[in-house]
């Protein structure tokens, strides 16, 4: 998962920075940004994790296809 997440980290912050303070300077409540920024941070980790489980059944299939051809 962390393989998934190191790929994708520094676009992912940038515009988990930039929504946070978009977020801050229209609401100008420090717990609305806050909460902005914990929610996008936990979506950003469990988006790598669904990721890599997306991978991994994807490579399955491809074996277990790959298997069936050569059965044939």
């Amino acid at each position: 998962m962390w393989e998934q997440y190191k790929k994708t980290a520094v676009g992912i912050q940038i515009v988990i920075a930039i929504v946070t303070i978009g977020i801050l300077i229209l609401s100008r409540h420090l717990a609305a940004g806050g909460m902005f920024f914990v929610v996008m941070q936990l979506s950003a980790v469990l988006g790598a994790g669904w990721a890599t489980r997306l991978h991994r059944l994807e490579e399955r299939g491809r074996l277990l296809r790959g298997s069936r051809l050569s059965r044939t």
